[in-house]
């Protein structure tokens, strides 16, 4: 079996609703998947076996956002602000640890 071509994708959900009901998008999902991107691309750590970050339409948790999911280890987050997604970025996807605090 050949490696992945990524070690891990990073789905955020940017889903928006006109209806009144809550989405990630009204969170400032889009703002903060860009902010994830480029801090894994200043530290190395996006593209080809590395990290790909990836907007989504509805993950279908909109209650418990925003979140986001990393695959292939099918972990849930939400998150408020940079600093979370720092700590995501440093923890999870540099180091392998899980960041329990923000797992859903």
């Amino acid at each position: 079996m050949s490696e992945s071509y990524y070690r891990q994708h990073v789905f955020f959900c940017q889903n928006r609703r006109d209806d009144g009901r809550r989405c990630c998008a009204e969170f400032g999902s889009e703002e903060l998947r860009a902010y994830a991107k480029d801090r894994l691309k200043e530290l190395g750590e996006h593209g080809r076996g590395r990290v790909r970050v990836n907007q989504a339409g509805c993950l279908d948790r909109c209650d418990e956002g925003p979140v986001l999911v990393v695959y292939p280890d099918e972990t849930w987050y939400t998150y408020v602000d940079r600093e979370d997604i720092d700590e995501i970025i440093e923890e999870h996807l540099v180091h392998g640890r899980k960041v329990e605090r923000l797992q859903i």
